[in-house]
Parts: structure tokens; sequence; C-alpha cells
């Protein structure tokens, strides 16, 4: 089962839209020439540089430098062996495979996550099942008395685990699953006396992927007699990590992408109480704080970068804890160019209580009355304070200047500057200074991330200020996206027409690649695979990879083969420009009328023709 029949995989690939899987994982919008872009998923970034080009089934990121297919970006974003990525696509777009026989350590290493996730689809149909059964009225009134009917408790999937060791042991190994595939997956667990159920006897909620894919479980405790957690969530395993998911994103991801605005809750059947109340972008982490990586995942489904009217609204209890979870998420603040704000409800109830007691209507205003999060994180540390006293309001301008200062938008900080003098009673001036004093030091404390470095382009590149260089870009743009426009024009092009030497030596495998092809008929994004594979340096393969996404620059579509054809005859005409350039200074340098000199002279009147030719052809083309 390690080994999918070639004739499969190809029919994986071809049926497989690269748009379509990105899109599980990051906000697209059109980038113009038939290309689409978002915020990178594997690097930390603030302007979009992350491309796919669906023509050619390619994405490039112009910022870490990462390329390939629909397989490629799979295999990365979920950590996939390759034939795991081609068992995940199959299984999404319902393709059956077919497999050729391998030896038993290979089948014993492939195919694992594969056979995790059935591992847990169908362990989370066996939980929904129990719930039906007399066992679970404990778990169902559970549910009833936090405003939950049997139709949300299937729109979630929440399910109950028997009491029992081995209920779902048991089940799991009548369907053919082994005893080390459900350790591995966290489904059971391994004590003295043998491997037994993980959950028993509590509600159970799957954690589900961007994909749809259950990955997970996080389980509430019922009886008193359990003496585990009051929430018991699996274990970190190959398909479950928690610092990357969060509960409920499956279902809020396309809302979160239309709305732009995320709620985060605290538990899962606050985002059920939400999504029922007609908030469906609420999400919850899994057994662990909001962090950096849940971070990264939502501002890809923001397009925070370009979008600074985008909202993430944090709603905590509030209570002590919940003021304190609060604060943790504003250190986390600005790494969103997304408006954050805090929904507390004052009486200390969770958005679920606060359903349950006052209805949906309730819920709702909450989350419509939030209040921005530097506000929130100064007015919770002035609370703490004794403002009556001048120790107190010293106390409290020291604590809170650096807060201030920390603002990253200049049209904020000076308005937050006047409301703290306020809240202090302090003159605007002794704010003001020691704001710019807590700025100046945070200046001073900067220390460049890692992110910051990786964003940097290794390669050498062209001069974008040289006109030569930019029609040097679009001619091999234009060749490597447009092969049936663009070989008629291009197959007559010479090696030194490209003065820019890493696109002379990718204008070399693409002539090598011309003489073995038909361009009547092959497809896009064969040629790219074609192309890419010729290439053995690294650092050309990532320019050659970033001029596959990058679009043409044309506006008008309608023009794109008079574009093609305008920019290599752009490319020739320097060339040419070029050569005569070079035969003028021989001439020069012979005597006048001797034989030397009459053939550099007609070199001279053909190619002044030639170049007459290819600028009228060019003409109009936009560089």
């Amino acid at each position: 089962m390690s080994r999918v029949r070639e004739a499969d995989v190809n029919a994986v690939k071809e049926r497989a839209q690269i748009e379509e899987i990105v899109r599980d994982y990051v906000n697209l919008k059109s980038a113009g020439g038939g290309s689409l872009k978002g915020l990178c998923p594997f690097h930390e970034e603030r302007s979009p540089s992350f491309h796919v080009t669906p023509a050619r089934n390619f994405y490039h990121c112009f910022g870490c430098q990462e390329s390939g297919d629909t397989i490629a970006f799979l295999r990365k974003m979920e950590n996939l062996s390759f034939i795991e990525a081609i068992e995940k696509l199959a299984n999404k777009y319902s393709m059956t495979l077919q497999y050729e026989e391998t030896s038993p350590e290979q089948e014993k290493q492939s195919g694992l996550r594969t056979r995790l996730v059935e591992a847990h689809r169908v362990a989370a149909s066996f939980y929904q099942q129990q719930l039906a059964t007399p066992e679970a009225e404990t778990g169902r009134q559970f549910l009833i008395g936090r405003g939950f009917d049997s139709n949300a408790a299937k729109q979630f999937g929440v399910g109950y685990a028997p009491k029992g060791w081995d209920g779902l042991l048991k089940h799991l190994r009548t369907v053919g699953f082994k005893d080390e595939e459900l350790l591995a997956g966290g489904l059971l667990s391994q004590g003295q006396r043998g491997i037994y159920d993980r959950f028993r006897g509590r509600l159970v909620w799957p954690i589900k992927d961007l994909s749809g894919d259950v990955v997970g479980f996080g389980a509430r405790k019922l009886y008193d007699d359990d003496d585990g957690p009051k929430y018991l969530n699996t274990p970190e395993t190959p398909l479950y990590k928690k610092s990357n998911v969060l509960y409920g994103l499956d279902l809020a991801r396309k809302e979160i992408s239309k709305r732009q605005q995320v709620v985060v809750v605290e538990g899962y059947t606050d985002v059920m109480a939400c999504h029922l109340a007609g908030i469906p972008t609420a999400v919850a982490t899994c057994g662990t704080a909001f962090g950096q990586d849940h971070i990264k995942v939502l501002r890809r489904l923001l397009l925070d970068a370009e979008n600074a009217n985008s909202e993430v609204v944090f709603t905590f209890d509030g209570d002590a804890a919940g003021r304190k979870a609060a604060l943790r998420a504003f250190e986390d603040d600005q790494k969103f160019v997304a408006k954050t704000f805090v929904a507390v409800e004052p009486n200390g109830l969770d958005p679920c209580d606060l359903r349950v007691q006052k209805g949906d209507e309730a819920l709702v205003y909450l989350v419509a009355s939030r209040v921005p999060m530097f506000e929130f994180a100064i007015k919770s540390t002035l609370k703490e304070l004794d403002l009556n006293t001048a120790e107190g309001r010293v106390n409290g301008l020291n604590i809170c200047a650096p807060i201030v200062a920390a603002i990253k938008d200049p049209s904020l900080k000076p308005e937050y500057t006047r409301m703290l003098a306020g809240w202090l009673g302090m003159e605007m001036k002794t704010v003001s200074d020691a704001v710019g004093r807590a700025n100046k030091k945070s200046r001073t404390d900067f220390v460049p991330t890692e992110s910051n470095a990786n964003s940097e382009i290794v390669i050498e590149m062209p001069d974008p200020r040289k006109v030569e260089h930019r029609v040097e870009r679009e001619a091999l743009k234009a060749v490597l996206q447009e092969p049936a426009l663009a070989m008629e024009w291009y197959a007559s092009v010479e090696e030194l027409a490209y003065t820019f030497l890493p696109y002379r030596h990718i204008h070399q495998v693409v002539v090598e690649a011309a003489s073995k092809n038909s361009f009547d008929s092959i497809e896009p994004a064969v040629w790219v695979e074609e192309i890419l594979g010729q290439i053995e340096n690294p650092q050309l393969k990532t320019l050659a990879s970033s001029l596959v996404v990058e679009p043409i620059k044309t506006a008008n579509v309608e023009n794109l083969e008079k574009f093609v054809t305008g920019v290599i005859a752009r490319l020739q005409e320097f060339d040419a420009s070029r050569r005569i350039a070079d035969i003028k200074g021989q001439l020069l340098r012979e005597e006048e009328g001797n034989e030397a000199h009459q053939n550099l002279f007609s070199q001279l009147l053909a190619l002044e023709a030639m170049r007459r030719t290819l600028a009228e052809h060019a003409r109009g083309h936009d560089t």
C-alpha cells in the first residue's frame, strides 16, 4: 500500500486545483494576469508575497523563496510524505487509488497519516452514535443545560465516550486498525495493565484541521468519580499540534475571510454558542494559550497585511483570570495589522453562559460592544492602582507609558497619550515625555527577528532601474508562462540578448527544452515542470520559480498575445542595438573602402532594417 500507480498519481495531480487546496490555508485575492496572492504560510511577513498561478499549477513566495506544485504545497503544510499527500487529495476529490506491491517494511512506513485520519473519522462517528445511548443521558443533559439540543450536537459533531475501558478500542479493531496506529494517534493510552481508551465517560468534541479532517478530540468530564482534568485533549501526535489548531476554524474559515473578523473565545461550548447566536467567526484554542502559531494561521485568513479594517476580537471571562488572559493577548497585538479588541462580560459570564441566561442578542451585543485592546490593557492596569495618591499615578504612568509607546499606528499614539493623561489626571506634556522616553528605549532594545532575516532575497537581483533588465524579465516570464504564444518569436532569440547572466542561464534551459516539445499541445504545468527539473542550481531554480508565478505586466488580457510577441521583439531590438553599436565601433577601426569595412557596413544596414522592424512589432508593449 505504499506505492500508488503512476497513472493514479497523474490523475490526482490533474484533478486537484492548486487554488482550491491553497485556499484551505491562505486567503487569496487576485494579483492580476491570472495570478493570486496572499500571506505566505511558510514564513512570517507583513505584506503578501506568496503567489499562486492556477494555470501552471504552481506557487512561489518572493519572500522565503518556497515554490512548487499542489503536492509540494500540501506536503510542506501538513508535513506529509508524497504518498500521504496523494492519498489526502484523492480522499478530498473522492478518487479511488490502486496500489502496487511493495516490501513489508515499505508498507509499514507508508500512509501513516492517512490511516490516522481515517481512524479519527471512524472514532468521531463512534462517539456521535454513543451520544444517543442510555448511558449518555448525563452528557445530553449537560448539553441541554447549556442551550444545545440534538441538532446543535449534530452540527458540531459532539459525541460521548463510554465509561468502559475499551469500547472504542474494540470498535476500531473490528474495522481493521492496529493498536500501534491508535496509540500513535492518541486515541488510546498505555498503562501498566495494557492499552485502553484515552477518553472515557466524557463528552467529546472533534477537532478538525482547515481541510476538515478530524485530527484530535477535546473531552469534558461529566462524573464526580472522574479524577482527571475538567478538559482532556488529544496529546501531541503526527496529526495534532495544539499550538497550530483552533477549534471551529474549519466551520469559521469562510466567514472569517468574508467578514474579515475573527472572534477568539476560550472553550468548545463558547464556540458553539457564538455560531448558534449568529457569530460564525468564533474559534477557540485547544488546551493551550493563544500564541504566535495561532496568529500566523489567522493572519493568512484575514489577509492581515492589506486590510487594516479587519478585526480580531478576544472574548474572555470577566474575572481576574480573564483579564490576565486578555493582557497576555495584548503582548501579541502588534503582530496583527488588524485592529484588535476585547469583549469582556462585566458580570463574569462566558459566552455560553451569557447566551443561556440572556439569549442570542446579548452575545451579539457583547461582541458589538468590544473595546480596543490598547484601551483595555491600559484601563485594566490602572484599575489595579490607587490613582488617588501621587505614588499610584506615577506608578500608573511608568507602567502604561510603554504600552502607549508600543502602538505602531502613528495616528493612534497621540490620541492614547492624551487619553492616558486624562485617566491619570496629569499634564499632557508630562505623559507625552514619558511616552517619548519609553518609545526611545524600545527602539534601543530592538533586536532583528528571524523573520526579518528570512525575508531577504538571497540571489543577486537585476537592476530594476534598467529597462533592459525589465524587458529581459518580462520576456522570460512570457516564454515560461505562455510558451504557445511566445515560441514562434522566441525561437530566434540569441543567447547574448540577455545581459543579466542568471536570465541567460535560464534562457539556455528554455531553448534546450523547446527543442523537445511541440507547443501546440503542451500543458503549461508540464512545461514549467520540465524547465524547473532541468535547473540544478537552487538559486537559479528559485529565480525561475518566481518568473513562473509573477503576473505578466499587461492590464488587458485581450492583448496578451500582442504583448508577448511585443516584449520578445523589444528584447531582440535591444540586442540589435547593442550589435549595431559594436559594428559602428569596428567600422571606425577599419580603413574606409576596404573589404572588411564594406562587409561591416552591409551588416550595419541589415541590422538597422531589422531593428526598425522589431521596434514596430514592439510598439505599445508594457514593461
